[in-house]
């Protein structure tokens, strides 16, 4: 009869590897998220205890139901149960490849975590199986896949590195042959806008490559670089993200910047530096590299009272372009307005003046104009034809991007923004935007990565709030409580509508939104923050 329990544990095996393929999926969607770091994914699953209770207390339910069983028939139903167990919470484990709002890719890379955490796994379940272990045993590997998962993963390391060299150098060597003039940007906010006007600007000037989206890491970089620059392109404009002090630098060992821009130093991500003064100094790891090649520096005014700027200019100021009110700047901004129509800028370039416009939404934009307005000078621009190409500046995805619905109301997808400067110009522009008689409605689940700064900058906006909303509807509002009481406190007489996720809030939307009604969607939670899962 020992043949009947073995064989009963061979199908238990094949039952929980079902179930580990599914959750493994689960958990890797959120460790892509986390950029495959072990230490922010671990961060993460302690801090929601994201463990798996349901089929661990059914697995347990059952084991000590049978654990006085002896008799191998008794046993043998027992372990059958569990596969049965394995089965339907495997079956009913979300796909997060079809389901979830920022689907997991199947990448390379991540084929080979799920295969190398298989490799690691597979003796664990094969000595489970040859011990003929009961039930409850089988609850350890359950619990142990996140961190098969970035067992795996570690494992990897040596061969990553080997792969993410070899795109890197190909990448390298492909610029250094083409030599396109590379503009790299960088800002705590603000880049991305700066990428997709400038990128407007260069293409009317000659053909430009422009990394797309939030690009900005140096795998995306160098698989943008590999597959898309062409002989013919003369500018290539490239988002460089700093995830830490070094990061900035090696993209640009990677693509040397013939022209920096830094568009702000802020609070975004501050969780990850904390502290201004080390974001400033990893933002000017661009500006040392422009320098290097003999490149120029084009800086928003705002990051002049950093000590790295200071000590950036303290080592000269040839070739540095100043865009800001300030009376030294190189170019000059006497004004920025908003209107209906967009956002205007008056600058002075060179002794004359130029009236900056393009049919894009929040104040903010002005500013991020009229850097890119100097950058394309700095490549020898004309002025006059910039001014012209401005005008025609597309609006940029998923930023205070305005679009009309066809029941009367407005919707402004502003869901790629995550920070204090751009929520505060896009809660103004509410004013702006909204119809006759409408309502401006809010939908927003605030900021993440602020770190110890999380409480106050929300109670800011949120305080800042109640001066152009109607409505509020706060996406998961435990965590931006600071935010929603601030609200509250100054709006006394406007309703809040909780809302659990963004379906719930669209839901509502569905039901109440009226004609001429504005609603601005503020920000967008990957799954790892809404979506909590309950394992």
């Amino acid at each position: 009869m020992a043949s009947l329990t073995l064989i009963a544990s061979l199908v238990v095996a094949g039952a929980f590897a079902f179930f580990a393929w599914k959750r493994a999926l689960t958990y890797l969607h959120v460790f892509q998220q986390e950029e495959y770091d072990g230490g922010r994914f671990l961060g993460w699953l302690f801090h929601t205890i994201t463990f798996d209770m349901r089929a661990s207390s059914a697995l347990a339910v059952l084991g000590i139901g049978f654990v006085s069983a002896e008799e191998p028939v008794l046993i043998g139903i027992s372990l059958l149960l569990g596969a049965v167990t394995f089965v339907y919470f495997g079956w009913q484990e979300p796909d997060p490849r079809q389901v979830a709002k920022k689907k997991l890719v199947v990448t390379a890379r991540a084929q080979r975590i799920l295969i190398a955490s298989g490799v690691l796994m597979a003796p664990i379940v094969a000595t489970l199986v040859i011990w003929q272990v009961p039930l409850l045993v089988w609850i350890a590997p359950v619990q142990l896949i996140p961190f098969v998962l970035i067992l795996g993963n570690l494992v990897l390391m040596p061969f990553e590195a080997r792969e993410q060299k070899r795109f890197w150098t190909e990448a390298h060597d492909k610029l250094e042959k083409l030599k396109p003039t590379v503009v790299g940007i960088t800002g705590s906010f603000g880049k991305t806008s700066v990428k997709h006007i400038l990128g407007h600007l260069l293409s009317i000037q000659a053909p430009t490559l422009v990394t797309p989206g939030s690009v900005n890491t140096p795998m995306g970089v160098a698989r943008i670089v590999r597959e898309q620059l062409a002989p013919y392109h003369r500018f290539f404009v490239c988002e460089m993200g700093a995830y830490g002090p070094g990061s900035i630098a090696r993209l640009c060992r990677l693509a040397p910047p013939d022209l920096a821009l830094v568009t702000a130093i802020g609070p975004a991500h501050y969780e990850r530096f904390k502290s201004l003064d080390t974001v400033a100094k990893t933002k000017f790891e661009l500006a040392a590299a422009a320098r290097t090649r003999g490149g120029t520096t084009v800086l928003a005014g705002q990051v002049l009272p950093f000590a790295a700027a200071k000590a950036f200019l303290g080592e000269g100021t040839d070739k540095v372009i100043v865009v800001g009110p300030e009376t030294d700047a190189r170019l000059k901004v006497l004004a920025t307005r908003e209107s209906r129509e967009g956002v205007e800028a008056d600058v002075v370039w060179d002794g004359k003046t130029y009236a900056l416009k393009a049919p894009l939404h929040g104040l903010h934009h002005a500013g991020n104009m009229a850097l890119a307005f100097a950058a394309a000078c700095a490549l020898g621009a004309n002025p006059d034809d910039l001014v012209t190409a401005l005008k025609s500046t597309p609006q940029i995805a998923h930023r205070l991007e305005v679009n009309p619905q066809p029941d009367g109301s407005i919707v402004i997808d502003d869901a790629y923004n995550s920070n204090p400067v751009g929520f505060a110009a896009a809660l103004a522009s509410l004013d702006l935007i909204v119809g006759a008689g409408g309502r401006r409605i809010l939908v927003t689940p605030g900021m993440v990565e602020l770190g110890d700064i999380h409480h106050d900058e929300h109670a800011r906006l949120g305080a800042i709030a109640a001066n152009h909303v109607d409505v509020l509807l706060p996406v998961i509002p435990d965590r931006i409580e600071a935010f929603v009481d601030a609200f509250r406190r100054a709006a006394t007489d406007r309703p809040v509508i909780p809302c659990a996720n963004f379906a719930e809030a669209l839901a509502w939307l569905k039901t109440n939104v009226q004609a001429g009604d504005v609603v601005l969607f503020e920000n967008d939670l990957p799954d790892l923050y809404e979506r909590r899962l309950r394992l």
